[in-house]
């Protein structure tokens, strides 16, 4: 039996989980029809409210992106983007990200999105890997010298042979077609037409690479993983049926749509026929009023952007009322604290889990779990042609139910390839097709599961094999205590010991010696941190899905500390 590091009084056993609500009809024919078939429903529908950086709310009609998405593909043919050729689109959370999407998808060529937070180096690394035979750059977004960065970027290739991209020059909503001469680094550059004939595109191949996503980059440069339009439709139609998405719901879409989570929370609205809101640059005030002036229902989202969420709410309150639904990530340990403030609301929070290789809200809790256990990460996967198991880690066998071991995932919603790198799609699943996804958990049904913590992440304390999260919790219930996080670091007799990190709660100073006793009250003696350093802010990353505590900078802060 396993213990759920994030209440210690409810172990992880096996229990039956309900069934997600399956889809009431197929998945559109090919990617482009997932915006086109609800284009020819009901074309004067919102699908897409753009949040522009003068203060507006942009609605777009499915008629209207259907139609810059026709013009586009049409413009990708006469510029001869075909099958197999890649787009990289380096815009932020614009409804263009969408029409782009689903014109390359047209052509049968992949797109590749970048972050518009990406330093030169990132870029570089996209580049070379990618190829892209275009890269379509946002034109005056938040004063970013994006253009500059790519020119830097190609430099830095300039030796590995990587050919010069045409650039697409794009503006902001509802701002004019920029000069797209400036853009130019070497291989032309163009604006799209905001009007003119817009024929619907000839039914394109759903097998075909669609987009790819980069990975975390934990042991280094990230990889870009490749999945199909045809994987991309199944699991967004599954994750609107499985989340219970309706056509007058409301996804805050706050996260990037280069990174799998922002996309994957898109692509159920679309499939539900639901409403976007789009909001390229996030300020939490801001976005609390935006959800409430339009009714957001559903958000898709780390603890990391909830966190600023409520405070923004509680510092002045406002109508939430409509907010139905969370599927929420524990990239900063507060997840059931903001569980519990949402439940307030109204709301319904499930754990989710997700990666680059494997789509994001790849599972979820029913409603019907009871809490706290569907505030854990995990739940039951979004369709029956997701597989889940859990191995040994030594020895690759399947290990019984309420047994912690490594998460394998076999189905469509496995990476297909990983651009740049043709034989690593093969060699990361095992001969019987089970993709290792690197996770501890524990299945507790069939087709659902709890996760523990990345492999690398858990600790060998004393003998006994401990997720750090189980102390961090009980660091976190201190008074004293905003955030904690903890690592394990190598002693001098060879033994792994517990490290803790904290920031202070405001007004508070907590000593680390209290601290410790704290964690002595509440946790096994082994699973006590050797010492608690308060520190003013934790090291984090900003990535595509969310913002994450850098274990590996707390491992050095820990060592430099030891001595």
């Amino acid at each position: 039996m396993a213990e759920d590091p994030r209440d210690d009084a409810a172990p992880v056993v096996p229990h039956p989980v309900a069934a997600h609500r399956g889809p009431s009809g197929p998945a559109p024919a090919d990617l482009p029809s997932l915006l086109g078939d609800l284009a020819r429903r009901d074309p004067a529908a919102t699908v897409v409210l753009d949040h522009t950086e003068g203060g507006a709310t942009l609605a777009v009609t499915r008629g209207e992106l259907w139609a810059r998405t026709c013009r586009l593909a049409a413009e990708l043919a006469a510029r001869g983007v075909g099958p197999g050729d890649c787009v990289a689109i380096w815009l932020p959370t614009w409804s263009d990200v969408l029409a782009w999407k689903f014109a390359a998808a047209a052509r049968g060529a992949h797109v590749v999105g970048i972050n518009t937070r990406y330093n030169v180096d990132e870029v570089a690394h996209v580049l070379e890997r990618a190829r892209p035979v275009l890269v379509v750059v946002a034109h005056g977004f938040h004063g970013l010298d994006l253009l500059g960065r790519l020119r830097a970027a190609l430099a830095a290739v300039a030796a590995a042979d990587v050919p010069v991209p045409v650039v697409a020059l794009v503006a902001g909503p509802g701002q004019p077609p920029p000069d797209p001469g400036p853009a130019d680094v070497g291989a032309g550059s163009w604006t799209p037409a905001a009007d003119g004939p817009a024929p619907d595109p000839a039914p394109s191949d759903p097998a075909a690479l669609a987009v790819a996503f980069t990975t975390s980059g934990s042991t280094g440069m990230p990889k870009l993983a490749a999945h199909s339009g045809r994987a991309v439709l199944d699991h967004a139609v599954a994750d609107a049926a499985a989340i219970g998405l309706r056509d007058t719901d409301v996804m805050l879409c706050a996260l990037p749509l280069s990174g799998v989570y922002g996309f994957n929370a898109t692509t159920a609205a679309l499939a539900a026929g639901g409403v976007c809101l789009f909001v390229p640059v996030f300020d939490a005030d801001v976005v609390v009023d935006l959800m409430a002036a339009h009714g957001v229902t559903h958000v898709a989202a780390g603890d990391d952007m909830v966190l600023r969420l409520r405070a923004a709410h509680d510092a002045r309150p406002r109508d939430l009322s409509a907010w139905c639904w969370w599927g929420a990530a524990d990239f900063q340990g507060r997840l059931r604290e903001l569980a519990e403030w949402a439940a307030d609301l109204g709301v319904v929070t499930s754990g989710v889990y997700g990666a680059s290789e494997l789509f994001a809200l790849l599972s979820m809790w029913p409603d019907a779990e009871p809490v706290p256990g569907r505030w854990r990460a995990g739940g039951r996967v979004a369709h029956p042609g997701i597989e889940v198991r859990v191995a040994d880690p030594a020895t690759g066998e399947p290990v019984p139910d309420g047994t912690e071991g490594e998460l394998q995932f076999r189905g469509s919603c496995v990476v297909d390839a990983y651009l740049g790198d043709p034989g690593r799609a093969a060699a990361v699943v095992t001969p019987d097709g089970w993709f290792g996804s690197g996770d501890l958990g524990v299945l507790v049904d069939e087709g659902a599961f709890v996760y523990v913590c990345r492999m690398g992440d858990a600790l060998r304390l004393r003998g006994f094999l401990v997720d750090p999260a189980e102390i961090e919790v009980r660091l976190a219930a201190h008074a004293g205590v905003d955030t904690a996080k903890v690592v394990g670091v190598t002693a001098d007799d060879g033994a792994t010991v517990a490290i803790g990190f904290v920031t202070a709660a405001p007004g508070a100073i907590p000593d680390p010696a209290e601290l410790r006793d704290w964690c002595a009250e509440g946790l096994a003696h082994f699973k006590i941190p050797e010492t608690v350093h308060v520190v003013d802010e934790m090291p984090t990353t900003s990535g595509t899905n969310g913002t994450k505590i850098r274990a590996a900078v707390l491992r050095e802060w820990a060592l430099e500390r030891r001595g």
